[in-house]
């Protein structure tokens, strides 16, 4: 019988002309499909945001159906960037290590890997959110193949550009189907963070309005003081708890989760800088933190932080006289790390002789033992045709011993 796959009871009608029976059923969901977002503290949201400002790798865990594939449709939209969705539970691990294709001469040109097509797309595009959701379900094989992924954006023979993205989901292993315990290493490349979603926002979402993604917007005139400030607390809070740098966790859940190692460290660090930068707000901040080194780690740190009070080194530096050192021994430890880093992203002679201003300031006060490390690496930025500042007289000894400054100083 001909006519019309909509209206099947109109011969001869050319197909597409009359509204099939279901077009009402379809303008209704139109109409659900139509929500608005509105301004809200969310510190949830704005932890993810931080996380994917400053580019790092960001896990979500959160139980079947709490909308964390809503979440990244909403994020992509507030970046003006475009999504990839991946589940990886249902993808071999060649989709990630790429298939091998054999050109003209192999024993030339060697065997490349073909990338599947959503990284194609994303290299195309130079900038997008690569979201991989149900990773709890993907078997280890395949989480294998995606450390590769994560760590180096390599994908096949294709690199990733530095301005995409990575989000992941996963349900905890005792609701996912077929769930799998993370392994350690792709664990410990990832910001866990937990997602759920409060029941006034849920039923104000039913009313058609959600919490909007607020992305944080990176203040250029902040970077350099956020940087160093940054250096500052993480370096200085590892060498009062060096016990923190490194600590796998002996049971498996807590292994697949978030745990302290160097390269999480090293997420604080950039997470702690662009919040500075950002003016995160204190809770997001606090569940970025934590999501990168662990509970038990990040709590201490943040403890850490609560007491630190740290001043701009950047204004400090503009002018050293003016400041006084702080009392306390761990403050005056990050503070002139801080200061020494802040010399090294912007030197300049003017800079750098100011830096040993600062650092004379902790001989005065008693505590040169606190500033050792800090002259070090100041003297390690002298340009040859500097002249040897006043204030370095105090440590020309250790630093002669140290191999920074020539005998005779």
């Amino acid at each position: 019988m001909s006519g019309n796959p909509g209206n099947p009871g109109t011969p001869g009608a050319a197909a597409g002309t009359a509204p099939g029976p279901l077009a009402a059923a379809d303008a209704l969901n139109a109409r659900l499909s139509a929500t608005r977002t509105e301004p809200a503290t969310n510190p949830q949201l704005e932890a993810l945001a931080l996380a994917v400002t400053a580019n790092q790798p960001v896990l979500l865990w959160g139980e079947p159906g709490i909308g964390k594939s809503a979440g990244m449709e909403q994020l992509a939209t507030g970046l003006g960037i475009p999504l990839e969705t991946v589940i990886a539970s249902v993808h071999e691990p060649s989709d990630f290590a790429g298939l091998p294709i054999v050109g003209d001469d192999p024993a030339t040109t060697g065997v490349p890997m073909a990338p599947p097509d959503w990284a194609v797309r994303l290299a195309r595009t130079g900038q997008g959110l690569l979201f991989f959701d149900e990773l709890s379900s993907a078997p280890p094989a395949v989480q294998a193949a995606l450390l590769r992924v994560v760590l180096e954006r390599r994908v096949g023979s294709l690199v990733l550009p530095e301005s995409v993205r990575i989000v992941a989901a996963a349900n905890p292993p005792s609701s996912a189907a077929d769930g799998w315990h993370l392994s350690p290493p792709l664990a410990n490349r990832f910001v866990h963070l937990d997602w759920t979603h409060q029941p006034r926002t849920v039923a104000r979402g039913m009313a058609g309005t959600w919490p909007e993604v607020a992305v944080p917007a990176v203040d250029p005139a902040r970077a350099s003081g956020a940087v160093a400030r940054a250096r500052g607390v993480v370096s200085g809070f590892l060498t009062a708890r060096p016990g923190l740098v490194h600590h796998l966790p002996t049971d498996a859940e807590g292994r697949g989760r978030a745990w302290p190692s160097p390269r999480t460290w090293e997420m604080a660090l950039r997470l702690l800088a662009t919040g500075y930068a950002a003016g995160t707000g204190r809770e997001a901040l606090a569940a970025a933190l934590t999501g990168a080194v662990g509970e038990g780690a990040g709590l201490e740190l943040l403890a850490y932080l609560e007491h630190l009070d740290l001043p701009d080194p950047d204004k400090v530096l503009a002018n050293p006289g003016a400041f006084a050192l702080p009392e306390r021994g761990d403050r005056q430890l990050a503070f002139l790390i801080a200061v020494v880093a802040a010399v090294q992203s912007d030197l300049t002679r003017a800079r750098w002789e100011a830096g040993w201003t600062v650092l004379a300031k902790a001989v005065d006060a008693g505590v040169p033992d606190v500033a050792a490390r800090a002259a070090a690496d100041l003297a390690a930025m002298r340009d040859l045709d500097w002249p040897v500042p006043d204030g370095i007289d105090a440590f020309v000894e250790l630093l002669q011993l140290a191999g920074s400054l020539p005998g005779g100083g």
